[in-house]
């Protein structure tokens, strides 16, 4: 399919503010962090920020913007309407948690349970998210199991580097915190190579002769095309990448969203003083780049059923 960039901005901001969040809450209920007002200002902003930028980028890629706020009324059977209503949802608990850490400087009591709170609320909103693409049955290769962990496992790894590096600027983070993000960032990147195997080796699910119901009579193929042009379907649904090109970028992605974070983290457990806050950051805007290009592939290697009626024999 064709990347929209409005929604790869959208997946990969709000996966990371979403995971700041849970680890900011993990942070809390352990007592691993000391809350005070300027590391929570400047924590809970980027998070927030994050998070609301990546929502409002979301509805330019609507034919009708100003109507996005009618997609909240479908929750019944849309996971779309189910994201938008968990993410509106998700910031009561978040901003009374920001309020303690922030205002009262404070992890206890009512605080600790709206940072449970809010962790659980932002890890559902990122798992609605990931099922807005895993039930997209039309397109097979989003169907597949592994869609929805990496999604969680992504937002994690990210929302752990942005969090460890922000607060790790305003106050000495344990190894311990640095070494755990190094290992949630391995796992996901795990997971995002089981998701390529597993596509690059799955069976077609539907073929022309399936599509068609012409299977009995023998191979189907185009004998003339639909249209003299390019029409929407085949602009928006037909993008197909390259294989080699893919190959390329899948590398390109692991070795600059994987490794060079994995590699800052490590380091940073190993390290003091200043060179712990800014290997933090490199290792960040490392993951960004790299988890933007996964969620590009993620788009761009994806076939839509729809075009088995324009001459593509499966999918």
């Amino acid at each position: 399919m064709h990347p929209a960039y409005s929604v790869i901005f959208f997946t990969s901001s709000s996966g990371a503010g979403y995971g700041a969040l849970i680890w900011l809450a993990v942070f809390a209920i352990t007592g691993a962090v000391v809350p005070d007002t300027v590391s929570g200002l400047a924590v809970f902003a980027v998070a927030l920020g994050l998070v609301t930028a990546g929502l409002l980028s979301s509805t330019f890629h609507l034919g009708h913007p100003e109507r996005a706020w009618r997609a909240i009324s479908q929750w019944r059977t849309s996971w779309l309407s189910r994201e938008g209503v968990a993410a509106l949802a998700t910031y009561i608990p978040v901003l009374l948690f920001a309020l303690g850490w922030i205002l009262f400087e404070s992890h206890d009591g009512g605080w600790r349970i709206a940072a449970v709170v809010s962790a659980l609320a932002a890890a559902v909103t990122v798992g609605c998210t990931g099922m807005i693409y895993a039930s997209l049955r039309a397109i097979p290769r989003w169907t597949d199991a592994t869609v929805v962990p990496v999604y969680l496992a992504f937002a994690l790894a990210s929302g752990g580097a942005l969090a460890f590096a922000i607060l790790a600027f305003f106050t000495p983070m344990s190894s311990v915190w640095a070494l755990a993000v190094a290992a949630v960032i391995a796992a996901a990147w795990a997971l995002k190579f089981l998701y390529w195997r597993r596509i690059d080796n799955a069976a077609p699910v539907a073929t022309a002769e399936s599509a068609t119901g012409l299977g009995h009579i023998g191979k189907v193929r185009l004998f003339e095309a639909p249209h003299t042009g390019e029409n929407y379907i085949m602009r928006e649904m037909g993008y197909r990448v390259a294989r080699k090109h893919a190959a390329r970028l899948r590398l390109i992605a692991a070795l600059v969203g994987g490794a060079v974070p994995a590699i800052c983290f490590l380091a940073c457990a190993a390290l003091n003083g200043v060179l712990v806050p800014l290997l933090a950051a490199i290792g960040f805007a490392a993951l960004a780049t790299g988890v933007l290009v996964e969620r590009w592939l993620f788009f761009a290697e994806a076939e839509h059923a729809s075009m088995l009626y324009y001459g593509r024999s499966a999918v």
